[in-house]
């Protein structure tokens, strides 16, 4: 395996975003994450013209995927910024997937992890999807710490608790992940942010990711091994989750 290596700023940053009846879900938050982002690598804010700008691609979709780049442009000190907006249908059977169609995770080892901004240089995570096919990344840091998928959150279940990695520096403060918190809290199930190691995973009563195009995807197994059973708390919180993006139609 190629020894990890930082990732090239100058490819930019970049957002997927869901779309739902015309509108980008939750693109506020994505929007603010954006920012954080380019304020840190670029010293710059976004372009004014962004949110007008994601309105109109998103009008002419029922369901689908929408994908921002953020470009520096030119070689000033801050770097000016420029976007670059792609939109497509997606199918409906991978949104908010049924267990059938979840995910087979496999660990994979980058001890210098630092997910924290939405790269557009994956060429390390994508080489290792490309190794494992349709089996999903799973990245430990120092210590074999569980971080996140690669392109995706983890949590488990265990005990009607949910429980996920911090964000810490090391990992993307994913949108769906504070969605699914925020949910959490409204339905009284309890949640925390703390470390995970492989025991936690392999103890836990099941396991789930959580991602802006899928939603709730459940984890069918782990390295190879079937998981426990099925938890029907995640579930719960899928439906739930679904209507707020969908059913009740507004950009939450």
């Amino acid at each position: 395996m190629p020894s990890p290596v930082p990732p090239d700023p100058a490819r930019g940053l970049f957002e997927t975003l869901l779309v739902a009846d015309g509108r980008a879900v939750r693109a506020a938050a994505h929007l603010d994450r954006l920012e954080a982002s380019a304020r840190e690598v670029f010293g710059q804010d976004l372009p004014a013209e962004l949110p007008a700008a994601i309105r109109d691609a998103a009008a002419p979709f029922d369901l689908g995927r929408m994908r921002i780049d953020l470009l520096p442009d030119g070689d000033g000190a801050p770097p000016t910024l420029r976007f670059e907006i792609a939109a497509a249908p997606i199918d409906p059977a991978i949104f908010f997937p049924a267990r059938a169609d979840g995910a087979d995770v496999r660990t994979v080892r980058h001890p210098d992890w630092a997910g924290a901004h939405k790269w557009a240089d994956r060429d390390w995570l994508e080489a290792r999807e490309a190794e494992l096919g349709e089996v999903v990344p799973l990245i430990l840091g120092a210590d074999d710490e569980v971080l996140e998928a690669g392109r995706a959150n983890l949590f488990i279940v265990a005990d009607g608790t949910l429980a996920t990695p911090p964000v810490d520096g090391r990992i993307l403060p994913g949108t769906a992940r504070a969605a699914t918190l925020e949910l959490a809290a409204a339905l009284g199930i309890p949640a925390t942010e703390r470390p995970l190691d492989l025991a936690d995973l392999e103890g836990a009563d099941d396991l789930f990711l959580t991602s802006s195009l899928r939603g709730i995807r459940p984890v069918r197994s782990l390295d190879g091994q079937p998981l426990k059973g099925k938890d029907p708390l995640v579930e719960r919180l899928a439906n739930a989750l679904r209507a707020r993006w969908l059913d009740e139609g507004v950009d939450r």
